[in-house]
């Protein structure tokens, strides 16, 4: 079968590289992919601006679906959340291609801050208080009444740059200003969500989704869990510097005990599967939980309605089952019957990115590898923000990769080890084959003190 992946980053990336191992999958169109999966196997880009037979004004979820229909794909997967959003779903769907990722309107769960948390409200949900406004000074009468530390959440899709978590009033007050009034995340921040700060460190579990209104008549409606990762926002070592999309992932993580688990389960997993059942929402795809473990039990932070990134690369390739299975049996609505088999071990995946971020940085960057070294390494390098150098000007310099820096985030070396130390040596034995021009990574992701603590 032939399979069509949305998206452009790592996560995508990790996603066609795990599909690809399916022997049930023969190829996979990335729309529009990346330089990795470029040269990933069963894979090919295929962008809309080359295709001729995609007329000029069409939208990307028209652009999409021909493609899907000219390369005879007979799936989908979406990766990121912007065309979630837009009801790309929706889309594919309306052309009989089954898809795995939520329809729109169950997708503003993570396009709407305010709505996420009305419904954790309404459902029960374990998660912090909060109150939203779209009267800057509303927000900052709110934000003197309530005092620091306190979090701020622009309201719509930020590209993980939405969030200010403020330890003082001034800090507070100026990321209010930043958000409303000088546009910092765009129409994102026309609306804000302000919440109590809570005490605790962040987890991140995944999960698959298969709601229906008809599965869930049938009691068939499940949110089966993988296991919990941990993302490491923070630019710097131990946690310091700004927030950034994500500097590495580490999964397993050994803190989130049996009663952690149950915790989750009884008061976030359960009172999210009851909302998504009784909202109507025809949810198949993936679900992140963005979880704070407090004193109190976990609470829930948000919702993302797709897989994180970069914990993708953390938690993937620990995955002993068929990923295409697992997406025929989001789809088929018989997800309550799907096996979860995981490897023991620890995936370690840091994250390479440009000089300047998450501030301004160059593109166009060449990369290098000492390809014997890596590929001895034992990692797999997913790429993120890197594309094929078209003008191949860098093609005679030694270990020239072929590839030039296209965002933030370049690339993750992840690796599987039977301990935490083995994976962690792999992983970072790997980076270090790996050069460019204002190259940055975090030297401790997954190790003690490198945990966002509150």
């Amino acid at each position: 079968m032939k399979v069509i992946v949305i998206g452009n980053g790592g996560r995508e990336h990790t996603i066609a590289w795990k599909l690809a191992q399916s022997m049930y999958v023969s190829e996979i169109i990335c729309v529009p992919g990346n330089g990795g999966t470029a040269h990933e196997a069963k894979c090919r880009n295929v962008s809309p601006s080359d295709c001729d037979y995609i007329n000029e004004n069409a939208s990307f979820n028209e652009a999409a679906v021909q493609i899907a229909r000219h390369e005879g794909c007979i799936m989908a997967v979406i990766g990121p959340e912007n065309p979630l959003a837009d009801g790309i779903a929706d889309a594919f769907w309306a052309a009989d291609i089954p898809t795995v990722g939520a329809k729109e309107a169950a997708a503003q769960l993570e396009a709407s801050k305010h709505l996420a948390k009305a419904f954790m409200t309404k459902y029960g949900v374990a998660c912090a208080k909060s109150a939203t406004f779209n009267d800057k000074d509303k927000a900052l009468a709110y934000i003197e009444e309530q005092g620091a530390p306190i979090v701020i959440k622009a309201d719509g899709l930020a590209a993980g740059k939405g969030v200010v978590v403020a330890l003082t009033l001034q800090q507070a007050r100026d990321a209010i200003k930043e958000i409303m009034e000088e546009g910092r995340v765009g129409k994102a921040g026309s609306k804000v969500v302000i919440e109590e700060y809570l005490r605790g460190t962040e987890i991140s579990i995944l999960a698959a989704v298969s709601v229906t209104p008809e599965s869930a008549k049938a009691g068939n409606a499940t949110i089966l869990p993988f296991l919990p990762a941990r993302d490491h926002k923070r630019l710097c070592e131990g946690a310091k510097g700004p927030n950034t999309g994500g500097m590495g992932a580490v999964s397993p993580v050994d803190d989130v005990t049996p009663l952690i688990q149950s915790q989750f389960e009884k008061n976030i997993l359960q009172p999210t599967l009851r909302g998504l059942i009784e909202e109507g929402y025809d949810y198949r795809g993936f679900i992140f939980f963005g979880i704070m473990l407090t004193e109190d039990g976990p609470k829930c932070l948000e919702y993302n309605v797709r897989l994180g990134d970069p914990e993708t690369q953390a938690v993937l390739p620990l995955m002993s089952f068929d990923f295409e299975r697992l997406c025929e049996s989001i789809i088929n609505g018989d997800l309550n019957k799907f096996k979860l088999e995981w490897k023991k071990g620890y995936v370690v995946a840091p994250v390479a990115v440009s000089g300047g971020y998450p501030r301004d940085y160059k593109k166009g960057i060449p990369i290098f590898a000492e390809r014997e070294e890596l590929e001895t390494s034992g990692a797999k390098v997913f790429i993120a923000g890197a594309i094929a150098d078209r003008r191949s000007d860098h093609s005679t310099q030694e270990n020239y990769t072929g590839l030039v820096t296209s965002g933030g985030r370049v690339l993750a070396c992840s690796a599987y080890g039977d301990t935490f130390d083995a994976a962690w040596n792999k992983a970072y034995n790997a980076l270090r084959t790996i050069h460019f021009e204002g190259m940055y990574y975090r030297k401790d992701i997954g190790m003690p003190g490198a945990a966002e603590s509150t």
